[in-house]
This record gives C-alpha cells, structure tokens and sequence, in this order.
C-alpha cells in the first residue's frame, strides 16, 4: 500500500528543458542585439555544452560563456543576455498539464508527498512558488540539505525522515533512471517513471511508467 509519493521537480513536476531551450534563446538573441558577433545557432550549442560540463544550475554560465567568445566578460552584453534569460523564465515557470489537480486529488487521499531534488534550495522554491503548488507538499529536499547528490541514498532517506514514512510503502517518481529510479530503488522504494519528462529513454527499469502524471491516480488506487 502506497502512503507517501516523492517527486523529482524538474521534466517530472515542470517542463525543466523546453524552458531552459526557450530562455537561452532568449539570451543569446538578446546579447547579438547588444553587439556580440556570434552564429546563433552555434552559440546555443557551445552555450549548452558548458551547461553540461558545470551543471544546469551554474549561475555563471554566461560569463564562462563570453570568456569563451571573446576572451572576456562584456557586463553590457552579459546584462542583456542575463534580463532576457530571467524574463522568459518567469513568464515560462508552469506545471506540466494536470498536475495541479493531481497532487489536489492524491492530498484528498491523505497521501505524503514530498519533492526530492538535486536543485539548489531558493531555486527549487522560486520554481515550487512559480507554479504554485509548494504548499501540496509535506517535505523538500534539496541538494544544501544533504550534499548529496541522486542516487546517493541520502536525499531520499532526509525525505523519508521528515515524513516518518516507511520506503516500502513509498513511490518515487522521476524522469531520470541512473538517479531518480536508481536511488530510490536501493532503499527499496517502488518507482515510476515520468516518461513524458525523458521520453527518449528506451529502459526504466522502474516499476511503472507513466506518460500523464494524472496516471499516477490509478497506480495508488
């Protein structure tokens, strides 16, 4: 019997990577406005690479950018770029569709649920108090909170504590197997996949696999 559900937050609660496309296009678009000499095609690409290199929550990332570009950081076209990107992330920040009423409908069941992410705790909440739905939640757990980053056991476990739930009657439910699936899987938790968030991966390995998240209300029933 389920009682408790974890979340991942990002391509499992909200659309982390059609909003991270769209406010990098704005940026870059923005600072060749301001003067930067750049294919904008190319640039997008060289932009995500360093992303992928220092992580998606880097907060210099422009600056590793222009060092890159032009051997130097231009705050004029660095402010540009900056502006841009926060005001397409604001007006973007939504839930996926249906998730609202979802974590509405699993509350009515008296079901715990928490979110457990690799995010830094003020961007976690900044995205929780965007869409609206922090307050659906029992528990947050972010990467100051532990260290730690998934599949390490500890993020899951300082969830589990401030819910005082069992792992057995626990589901994790998160778009990416080698961390969300996997660690939840070594404290012996039951899974879901939100393949909607990843749905390029072919193998889970979780439990259940969901292409709504209104789905999840038939997976507790």
């Amino acid at each position: 019997m389920i009682t408790s559900i974890l979340f991942d937050l990002d391509n499992t609660l909200i659309d982390f990577w059609k909003m991270k496309k769209m406010t990098c296009d704005a940026a870059v678009s923005s600072m060749i406005d301001a003067g930067l000499k750049v294919d904008k095609e190319k640039a997008l690409k060289e932009l995500f690479a360093i992303f992928e290199k220092h992580g998606f929550e880097d907060s210099t990332v422009f600056q590793k950018f222009l060092i890159k570009k032009i051997g130097r950081v231009d705050y004029r076209i660095l402010a540009h770029g900056v502006v841009a990107y926060r005001k397409v992330r604001i007006g973007f920040l939504e839930p996926y569709p249906h998730v609202v009423s979802t974590l509405l409908a699993l509350k009515k069941k008296k079901l715990k649920l928490a979110i457990v992410t690799d995010a830094p705790k003020l961007k976690a909440w900044m995205r929780l108090a965007s869409m609206k739905i922090g307050d659906y939640f029992d528990a947050v757990v972010t990467f100051e909170d532990t260290k730690k980053l998934k599949p390490s056991a500890m993020p899951f476990e300082a969830a589990l504590r401030q819910l005082k739930a069992n792992p057995r009657h626990c589901l994790m439910v998160g778009d990416w197997p080698e961390r969300d699936i996997k660690g939840a899987k070594k404290l012996g938790m039951k899974t879901c996949f939100a393949r909607y968030g990843n749905p390029n991966v072919r193998k889970s390995g979780a439990d259940y696999e969901i292409n709504d998240i209104q789905e999840l209300l038939k997976i507790v029933k």
